[in-house]
């Protein structure tokens, strides 16, 4: 089923977006979502959770490659395996494999977190 919309607008992306920009809108665009439409601010069980940042997905990925290295004693992953840290599901393999594709890219500061682990380059 097609989410409802208007001119090509999806009305429950534009709600939601409303609901959790509340507080960066006009009093008077808050008083017509209110009276108008019924819609008032997201709760905070509500509140979608924060965008991880590139440097909290590169520290997942490094608990991971250490919790690896620490129980194999080895960082020769397979490509499709998935460490799980903490009940988090990190898909290692994919990462060190496209990191080695990337090397040249990364900071020296990475690379060195890597090669203290063994990475194979």
């Amino acid at each position: 089923m097609q989410a409802p919309s208007i001119e090509g607008e999806d009305l429950g992306a534009w709600t939601t977006a409303q609901r959790v920009g509340w507080d960066a809108l006009a009093p008077a665009q808050q008083w017509m979502l209110d009276s108008v439409l019924g819609l008032e601010s997201v709760s905070e069980a509500e509140q979608p959770p924060a965008r991880r940042t590139q440097a909290d997905r590169w520290a997942g990925h490094l608990a991971a490659a250490r919790q690896f290295r620490a129980r194999e004693g080895h960082l020769n992953v397979p490509r499709k395996h998935v460490e799980d840290v903490g009940g988090v599901p990190v898909k290692l393999g994919g990462f060190l494999d496209n990191t080695r594709r990337r090397a040249s890219k990364l900071t020296l500061e990475r690379h060195a977190e890597l090669d203290a682990l063994g990475m194979r380059w």
